[in-house]
């Protein structure tokens, strides 16, 4: 079976021109070389590689040295760059409902992003996940995807809203950037999640009445795209598994029953397309754990908790096992030259609420 390569509208990478020119770039040249084509931004609804979109956001904060590139880019978008589904959310009756139907629409726009909300007691994260098949970093995604959730409340909720902090795995940036000035609070790096914290409250208080007069239609015309979407064993998996990991429980069994199945049915669906549960739990563990490597400074008993390891002895036999060689061996190889920057402790809100479980609304699981 062929492999699943996930898309995403061209809208997502809307303002991508104007940025790259005003960063010192060649906007198409840039294009070219994630595979991209040039032409496909002119139209908001074309699909293009979610593959080709990353690599082309960490290429390009790399090539201009602006470390919050995928931030900029979130800076200008308004939920009509959603296209129909912003109908929809507008029409929500509270910024939590507009999420859940942001969750359940969200492979129209992106199939290669997982956006959840969880609740511990009066506080609630909406963590946006980057799904990656390689190894590579997913910074400037995962800010542009934090980014545009943060609009997206703030739009709904009105100026008055801010969130009590905003959180993301990777490590503080080296020099200036916009991340207080967009966000307007404290932002946690080297945190355990990537997301945005805020009041539950915040989320279930009633929203100002939308025009909903085009939200039946978008609805139907949505429900009827999602009917037709195609669908991938692997990746649905893939979601559970990132879920699941930190929590110790991500067995094949759990997943398969997260997703609606018996493990025997998860299995037969697995090796029709190619791989098996093992095998994915493997891949899932190799990026992320290369990703916090590089782009944090977390302890080893961190990432082993975040790998879903009984202990970091567990995690560093494994971790030889598979890359071939230690921890810090492959991190030297990996930063040779590049300052790591320092560890940043900040705000405890984002290494707190690791520690508690709570009740997940999932997308597309």
């Amino acid at each position: 079976m062929a492999r699943f390569i996930p898309m995403l509208r061209s809208a997502g990478l809307t303002g991508y021109v104007d940025l790259a020119r005003h960063v010192g770039l060649n906007p198409d040249a840039m294009l070219r070389k994630a595979g991209l084509n040039p032409r496909h931004l002119a139209e908001q609804d074309t699909p293009i590689s979610s593959v080709g979109a990353r690599q082309l956001l960490e290429a390009s904060a790399a090539a201009s040295g602006t470390e919050d590139f995928g931030l900029q880019l979130a800076r200008t978008r308004r939920l009509s760059n959603l296209g129909p589904i912003s109908a929809v959310l507008r029409e929500a009756s509270t910024a939590r409902e507009a999420l859940e139907e942001l969750c359940r629409y969200m492979r129209l726009l992106n199939a290669a992003l997982l956006i959840r909300i969880e609740d511990h007691e009066d506080l609630s994260i909406i963590r946006g996940e980057v799904l990656s098949d390689e190894r590579a970093s997913v910074r400037q995604s995962v800010e542009l995807t934090i980014g545009v959730l943060y609009n997206i409340v703030a739009e709904l909720k009105g100026p008055g809203w801010k969130p009590r902090t905003v959180c993301f795995e990777h490590r503080r940036p080296l020099g200036p950037t916009i991340h207080r000035t967009m966000f307007g609070v404290a932002v946690e790096f080297n945190a355990n999640f990537n997301g945005i914290v805020c009041a539950t409250h915040d989320l279930s208080s009633p929203l100002s009445a939308g025009d909903s007069r085009l939200a039946p239609y978008a609805r139907r015309f949505l429900d009827q795209a999602l009917s037709t979407a195609a669908e991938s064993a692997t990746h649905n998996a893939r979601q559970v598994i990132i879920a699941l990991l930190p929590s110790g429980r991500c067995t094949a069994d759990q997943v398969a029953k997260h997703m609606g199945m018996d493990r025997r049915t998860l299995h037969r669906h697995l090796i029709g397309e190619g791989t098996n549960f093992s095998l994915l739990l493997r891949a899932v563990r190799s990026e992320f754990a290369s990703r916090h490597i590089r782009d944090s400074d977390r302890s080893l008993v961190e990432l082993a908790e975040l790998l879903g390891f009984s202990s970091p002895s567990a995690l560093a036999f494994w971790f030889r096992k598979t890359f071939g060689m230690t921890v810090s061996m492959w991190k030297k190889s990996e930063l040779t030259g590049l300052n790591g920057g320092h560890r940043e402790n900040g705000p405890p809100i984002g290494r707190a609420m690791q520690t508690k479980r709570a009740s997940t609304t999932k997308a597309g699981t």
